[in-house]
């Protein structure tokens, strides 16, 4: 990704206009590869900064995408490909998370190395009472497929703590459903956190951000993850809408079009269709003054500029602060 950055790549082009554009104070995103020196990270944000909107407090992790085991994790009876890191990835770093800022970002808290077997509520895919693909897989597996960070942001002598996540797709497996099983945990392990299991809730507000992959509604998955939390009164859901994704309707979806976030091919091109998977959500007591969908509706100016950042759309929340 670095490569393509220093090359002129037309996404990362894209991807840092949409940036400057809507001009966030505190970023989650998704997907941008990870090395040990931030170099891609930085290069990015320098995109953005040229187009007039910095964002010089920077935060990232090596993720659990691309992190090599040494075993079988997929079941395919090779090892090393990318279904044997912790997470889906084809190399170190591949498809990880950072959190970008105009405020001081002070020391994170990474849960990325929870183990998945050591959640005495995980859902652990099992077959015939057997552990899916092996019980010594999970003597390793780690919960997050690529990350689970609180990062506190410092604004005006206050920290907001930004729960950031990436949770796997909850497909591309067989009847075991592992890979919906660990999509449900990822989710869920927020409310787990807030309950306190895991050293302490945050202290002060906080907003959960970042790629659930997982609908209320249409689409596949375990629902209850989603929608749990969705309900949880810790949190509010400001329910972000576009013009865009209103436009680009799924005929046979019951969810509200409105709400979706991610731009994917219809049943018939082989794909889930149009869901939404990717959510900002304030702690209670935070006061929402706006929230909506970064979408533009067809036949206007940024559309295409959408259209070639991502599949997925910037989701933005306005709080009070």
């Amino acid at each position: 990704m670095l490569r393509d950055i220093l090359k002129g790549d037309d996404q990362a082009d894209a991807v840092a206009e949409v940036i400057a554009r809507v001009a966030p104070d505190v970023l989650v995103l998704n997907g941008i590869d990870y090395d040990h020196g931030n170099l891609t990270l930085t290069a990015l944000e320098a995109l953005v900064a040229q187009r007039g909107h910095r964002m010089p407090f920077l935060f990232a992790a090596r993720p659990n995408s691309g992190r090599a085991t040494g075993l079988d994790l997929d079941g395919d009876g090779r090892l090393g490909g990318p279904g044997d890191s912790q997470g889906w990835g084809r190399y170190a770093g591949d498809g990880g998370m950072a959190v970008l800022s105009r405020f001081r970002i002070g020391a994170a808290r990474d849960l990325s190395g929870l183990l998945w077997a050591g959640q005495d509520w995980a859902l652990l895919p099992r077959e015939e009472g057997k552990l899916v693909p092996s019980e010594a897989a999970y003597e390793a597996q780690r919960l997050s497929s690529v990350g689970h960070w609180v990062v506190p942001v410092e604004i005006g002598g206050r920290n907001l703590s930004v729960m950031a996540f990436h949770a796997t797709p909850p497909v591309f497996d067989g009847p075991e459903d592992r890979n919906g099983k660990r999509n449900h945990d990822e989710i869920v392990l927020w409310r787990h956190l807030l309950d306190g299991a895991y050293g302490g809730v945050p202290d002060g507000p906080f907003v959960i951000a970042g790629d659930a992959n997982l609908d209320p509604l249409d689409g596949e998955g375990i629902k209850v993850a989603i929608t749990g939390l969705l309900s949880d009164k810790r949190l509010q859901d400001p329910a972000p809408r576009s013009a865009g994704a209103g436009a680009a309707a799924d005929a046979d979806h019951r969810g509200d079009p409105a709400l979706d976030t991610v731009d994917w091919p219809r049943a018939e091109a082989g794909g889930p269709g149009n869901l939404r998977v990717d959510y900002v959500l304030p702690s209670a007591g935070l006061e929402v003054m706006g929230a909506g969908v970064w979408w533009p509706a067809p036949g206007e100016s940024d559309q295409e500029i959408a259209t070639r950042a991502s599949r997925h759309r910037l989701v933005w929340v306005d709080i009070r602060w």
